[in-house]
Order: C-alpha cells, then structure tokens, then sequence
C-alpha cells in the first residue's frame, strides 16, 4: 500500500495505529501516522516532523505510535564544583526547560558554590524496590506468608538473581499486613540502570516460587508499597533510588555579593517557607522546588520524567554559623540512569557526555551532579526570595 492508501484507512477506522508498524518501516510508519492526524484535523505539524532521532532504533525501545519528536529549549549552568565520592570536578549542567528564569537562577547558585570552594555531595543509599500485593484466606495465613518470605530469603534471592546479571537482592522489608492482605517489599541494587524492569521481571520471579509453594495469590506486581511514581513517606524514610546529600558553607561574604543578602534572612525565610510552611499544609516536600532543577536535568539526560514526583521530595536545611551560612538538600528518592531507557536517545546521551556520566559505572557520578544542581538552584531562589529578587527576576526576563 502507498502512504496515502494507508493514510485513507486509518481516516475510515479500518486501520488502527499500531497496525501501521506491520507494513512499513518505522521512520515511514511515523511519518504516516502524523500526515493522518494533519489531514483528520487539518492542521501541520512541520515542527514535530523535525528531527534527527533514529525513530527505528527508538520505535524499538522508547515510544508506541511515533509521530515525530517533542523539541524543548535546552541550557546551560555552570560551572559547579562538586566535591563528591564519585565527581570531584567542574561540570555544566544541560537542562531543558520553558521557564523562564530557571537556568539564570542555577546559574547563579553554582557560581555561589563554586566560589564558596565547592557542594560536597554523597550518595548514602543506593535501592530499587517493588512491593507486590498478595492475598491471603486470613490474618493467620498472611502471617505465614510473612514468615515464608524470611525463612525462605536466600533461594528467593537466588531465583530473583537469577534473571539478571547486575540486580542483587539486598533485602525483603517491609512485610507488611493489612487484613488478608501482604506487600513484601522487595529490595534491590540495580548498578548503573534505574532498575524499574530489573526488579519487576525478578520480582515476578519470586511470585512464581510463591505461587508453587503456598496458596497465596498474587494480585498485582506493584501493589503501591514501592513506591513508584508517587509522593510516599517510606521512600523518604527508607529511600528509593539514589538517596543523595549535598550541602555547602558559604562565607558571609559571598553570600552579600553573590545572593546580595544577609545569612540570617536567608536562613528565616528556609524556616518560614521550606519547614513550618511545609508542615502547614502537609506537604511530603519541605522545600522551595526541588522539581525544577531534577525536571529539568532529566529532560536533558533521557530520564523517566515521571520520576519527577519522587525527586522532588526532600528537606532544605540553613544555618549561620559563626556568621556563615550553612545550606544543604537532601533527596532521599533519586531513581537515575546513565544506561538503558531514555539514556539511550542520540540528544539525552548528549546530556550525559556534557556532564561526563554517559555509560557504565557513572550513576552514582550523576546522583551527586544531580543533588548538587539542586543545591544550586534551591540556595538562588532562597536568596532570591530573602532578597525580594522573586518577582524582579521572572519580570527582566520576560514572565509576567
């Protein structure tokens, strides 16, 4: 069939999209698919069409029914020390975004890093997790399933190790119970892949020795003890991907001439907006916006986007000390890749050479770059709003 054949087809519901694939190769099934949505509704999408993404190899991977590429501006930060474990140099930072102002602001911030000498930054967890719902007869038999999971963790580890050559089973807790009801929380290290379908193919792998040994039945492969992809206490008790920290001693010189204000304003505004604001509206964040700086760096890198939610998360802190100011983040659920998923994509594993963490053995690299991005960005807006700069900032470049 020629494009328009198929083109007619689909306009006449007797093609679906996915069908498209079967008959032409990805790059020409793309192209049809957005040539039928410009006739349906009598639009052009000349922009969406241009791109240099291999639609094969990510039709493969990354996307069902491609119609072409989203493009977002993408800047630059930096330079910003970083006296890590693992990055211990100067970086600048991509960062894709629509905001106005963002990229100025961490630009800011990280000149105030690394004129202060440097964020010192560490990873001091390193998790993925999936908690699978399972259904009992009765509290009884739900704490025998309980205990099945402990006596049993070394041959369950075995068999989830099993399906991958990098996961490790660290450990299977929490249990918990809820009625009939149990979610084992299952524990992995996932080396330099986020992890996500690591876990759940090994994960699932154990649910089938369940399934053989007990009459419990399994009802959903995540059954939201995880957590993935949602604001939760226990990954900010426990952790979940990289749980990073970074932190800074600003002398109270530069805090003047770099944040053109006082520590002792910047350290109430922290209390007043990031922890009693915060634990006035209940809010699992007690921050200013983590989730702009890990959006925005995730869109650069080809990180899952979604995962936003769970970066977000964390707890600012600021000191004076001894008339310095004391400024730190920490981001106890970072789930990053510098392999597999998105990583892959031509312009995210450009993202990843800018920094230096494209490929194996550099995730934990890239948490400590991320974590102290978010320092960056935090300890502008602070100083910005300590200063009254907020809505200045936003106005001179052009954000109404």
């Amino acid at each position: 069939m020629t494009n328009q054949e198929i083109i007619d087809k689909l306009l006449k519901g007797e093609m679906k999209l996915y069908q498209v694939d079967s008959e032409v190769s990805a790059k020409q099934a793309t192209d049809i698919r957005r040539e039928f949505l410009e006739q349906k509704y009598d639009i052009k999408l000349d922009n969406i069409s241009n791109y240099t993404l291999d639609m094969e190899r990510a039709s493969a991977r990354n996307i069902e029914n491609s119609i072409g590429v989203l493009q977002l501006p993408m800047g630059i930060a930096g330079p910003l020390k970083i006296n890590g474990e693992y990055c211990q140099r100067e970086v600048f930072v991509p960062l894709a975004t629509s905001e106005g102002a963002l990229v100025a602001s961490i630009n800011r911030g990280a000149s105030t890093i690394t004129a202060s000498g440097g964020a010192n930054a560490r990873v001091v967890s390193d998790i993925m997790t999936r908690a699978p719902a399972i259904k009992c007869d009765g509290v009884n038999d739900a704490l025998k399933i309980k205990q099945w999971f402990i006596d049993n963790f070394d041959e369950l580890k075995e068999v989830a190790e099993s399906t991958t050559s990098h996961g490790k089973l660290i450990k299977i807790d929490p249990i918990l119970i809820v009625g009939s009801y149990v979610y084992p929380r299952f524990v992995f290290s996932t080396g330099d892949s986020m992890g996500m379908n690591m876990v759940t193919i090994a994960s699932e792998k154990i649910l089938e020795k369940l399934a053989h040994d007990t009459t419990a039945t399994h009802l959903a492969l995540s059954g939201n003890v995880c957590v993935d992809k949602k604001p939760a206490a226990i990954n900010i008790v426990e952790g979940r991907g990289k749980s990073v920290i970074a932190d800074i001693l600003i002398p109270k010189e530069i805090v003047a001439k770099k944040l053109k204000t006082e520590v002792d304003t910047i350290v109430e505004v922290n209390t007043a907006k990031n922890l009693i604001g915060s634990a006035a509206s209940g809010s699992m964040a007690f921050n200013a916006h983590y989730a702009n700086m890990v959006a925005a760096i995730f869109l650069a890198t080809g990180q899952d986007a979604a995962h936003v939610v769970e970066g977000s998360l964390g707890i600012t802190t600021a000191e004076n000390r001894n008339g310095d100011l004391y400024f730190s983040v920490n981001l106890p659920d970072l789930p990053v890749a510098t392999v597999g998923g998105g990583t892959s994509l031509e312009v995210a594993h450009e993202g990843l050479e800018i920094l230096g963490v494209a490929g194996s053995g550099k995730a934990r690299e890239f948490a400590e770059i991320v974590a102290s991005t978010v320092l960056a960005g935090e300890l502008s807006l602070v100083g910005a709003i300590a200063a009254g700069h907020l809505a200045r900032a936003h106005q001179q470049h052009g954000r109404g």
